[in-house]
């Protein structure tokens, strides 16, 4: 029964990706061979397939939680809340400040044009958008595109914390100085803060310039490529 308990959660997992059938025959008895294998003792499989599963699960329920927000004042204004996209067992989570005009109309994180310079910062990693995972501290875009004020900060911080925590990447990239300072929680200027690592809920955190900085400022790109390269070494010794 056990057996067939994760069966049914393996094919719950692809049934959410949209598979309506899976071209496989399997052999219960090699399955049982395959629990063993990991670890898992008589009649026990356990996959990652079942861990991603489970981290969907939790991130989709987490949006239901939110709804159409109303807990601040930015929802008067905004078209969609920007929930975060990405690989719910990524590695590596990148969380920037609030939506833009672009991406409160797509419901998307980073598809600006600082979107698509984020896009080749993390090629240039050697990894793809959909490696990673990619969210704000604020979910609705700011009028005008300000910069978010500390109630906002306050009322919307406690989700993506949650979402750090579900997904439980191995480094964070905190991405400009609102990001940064609201995580680490301090008022130290972001020139001053990137580089180093600094530690959130246990996860080596390195903050680094945002891609709208780097579009006014492009000289400063090698600075963020240096903080990336620092976040690849992280990887390579965790």
């Amino acid at each position: 029964m056990k057996l067939l308990g994760e069966v049914h959660k393996m094919l719950k997992f692809y049934g959410a990706l949209g598979f309506e059938r899976l071209p496989l025959h399997l052999d219960l008895d090699a399955l049982c061979m395959i629990g063993k294998a990991r670890g898992g003792g008589s009649g026990s499989v356990r996959t990652e397939d079942n861990s991603s599963g489970e981290k969907r699960d939790a991130l989709n329920a987490l949006m239901e939680e939110i709804g159409d927000c109303r807990r601040c004042r930015l929802s008067k204004g905004r078209t969609n809340i920007v929930f975060g996209e990405g690989n719910a067992d990524a590695v590596i989570m990148f969380i920037g400040e609030a939506p833009g005009k672009e991406e409160d109309l797509k419901a998307r994180p980073f598809v600006g044009d600082a979107g698509r310079l984020l896009t080749r910062l993390i090629e240039k990693m050697g990894l793809g958008r959909e490696e990673v995972y990619i969210g704000n501290i604020i979910k609705c875009r700011p009028p005008s595109n300000r910069d978010p004020e500390g109630d906002e900060i306050r009322t919307c911080l406690p989700f993506i914390e949650r979402q750090v925590d579900i997904i439980a990447p191995k480094v964070i990239v905190s991405l400009g100085r609102i990001s940064a300072q609201a995580l680490i929680g301090t008022k130290v200027p972001i020139s001053r803060l990137r580089g180093s690592f600094y530690e959130y809920q246990g996860i080596p955190l390195m903050p680094t310039f945002h891609p709208a900085y780097l579009l006014r400022n492009p000289k400063d790109k090698w600075l963020v490529w240096e903080d990336a390269q620092k976040v690849l070494g992280m990887l390579k010794l965790s």
